[in-house]
């Protein structure tokens, strides 16, 4: 499994509910992708900065699905490019707190 992190740049002008709002309308593409584990959206509003944190079941699945096309929707959609980090996955733990 791989862990891509996509972070960018908002509009200055975009609200909080603007971000949130477009993350409304392009979830239900990611829930249907299947070579997608997990996707967290992620906000930054004193810094501006958005983007995502995927959980892919590989490295050419994320390549594939955020080539060339996925950089021009964004781009189109935000207006800016985007920074792109791979990280490999070693393993993972879920941490419960009770109350």
């Amino acid at each position: 499994m791989v862990t891509e992190i996509v972070t960018f740049k908002v509009r200055p002008s975009m609200t909080q509910e603007q971000v949130f709002a477009q993350y409304e309308n392009t979830a239900p593409k990611w829930r249907a992708n299947p070579d997608l584990i997990r996707k967290n959206y992620l906000f930054n509003p004193s810094k501006g900065i958005a983007g995502g944190v995927y959980l892919w079941k590989s490295r050419a699945d994320a390549e594939k699905w955020h080539g060339v096309e996925f950089q021009e929707m964004i781009y189109e959609m935000w207006g800016v490019r985007l920074r792109v980090n791979f990280l490999r996955r070693r393993s993972s733990w879920t941490i419960c707190q009770e109350k």
